[in-house]
């Protein structure tokens, strides 16, 4: 079956999202994370698109960009053969980290915009990793509110922050309420989406080990093992550094499986 063509923005602002492959984490320390922030202002500094907000999360990824002298096409593949290069080499492994096509929804509204940024920061506390997005230091809402920057050069606040107010430091009080008000915002990936908790978590991983009679997973040669990660690395909803914590392994054990 063709694909369907990818929407083009008349503003030429998108909403994208990149997923590990077969939900595979991609970012597994600090290191990884500032490498992919760096990777974009990288190709940002050479290409010229502009950057309003982001998101990293442990297996998908959160952009709001603007298209520059390249499409956004080039540009995502830009960054990603370039990120996909750096772990493969850090971590030793080879073929797709990511899945085969990033999404996209094109952004033509003001108010659109407004939500999709705040359903960004958002992403870390309704997955109930912090409690407010500030808290999340991977993506752009600490930049948006002046506080602890990774990287300040890499933020275009003036149009979302102009929303709000001509005057900087009034814009970002409102903008602060706005980005932390409850809401039931709905963006283009969260239709499916399943997150378990560890009590779920744990259910499922037993149901996967139980009928193999398998009681030690460190007991298992090599072979054994890989297997086995490989089938609870594909449970829907179960993280790979959730798992990894349920099973008292590390969780390098299981990304490499």
């Amino acid at each position: 079956m063709p694909r369907i063509a990818r929407r083009k923005s008349e503003s030429g602002i998108y909403h994208i999202i990149i997923r590990g492959t077969n939900r595979q984490e991609v970012f597994h320390d600090d290191e990884d994370c500032i490498r992919y922030l760096d990777t974009i202002a990288r190709y940002k500094t050479e290409v010229g698109f502009r950057v309003y907000g982001w998101c990293l999360m442990g297996n998908h990824i959160h952009l709001l960009l603007k298209d520059g002298e390249e499409e956004i096409a080039n540009i995502m593949k830009r960054i990603g053969v370039s990120f996909v290069s750096y772990y493969n080499c850090k971590y030793n492994t080879t073929g797709h980290l990511f899945q085969d096509r990033f999404k996209s929804e094109a952004i033509e509204q003001d108010k659109y915009l407004l939500t999709v940024v705040r359903y960004i920061h958002q992403n870390p506390v309704k997955a109930g990793i912090v409690k407010r997005p500030a808290d999340w230091k991977w993506s752009s809402c600490s930049e948006y509110y002046g506080e602890n920057v990774y990287h300040s050069e890499l933020l275009d606040n003036e149009l979302v922050l102009g929303l709000f107010s001509g005057n900087r430091d009034t814009a970002i009080e409102w903008f602060k309420k706005f980005n932390e008000a409850e809401n039931k915002d709905i963006c283009m990936d969260d239709s499916g989406i399943v997150r378990l908790t560890d009590e779920k978590a744990r259910e499922e991983i037993k149901k996967a080990i139980s009928p193999l009679g398998i009681v030690e997973i460190k007991s298992l040669s090599i072979n054994e093992r890989k297997e086995l990660l490989s089938r609870i690395k594909i449970i829907k909803g179960v993280r790979q550094r959730q798992a990894a914590r349920i099973l008292g392994i590390s969780q390098n054990l299981i990304f490499k499986a």
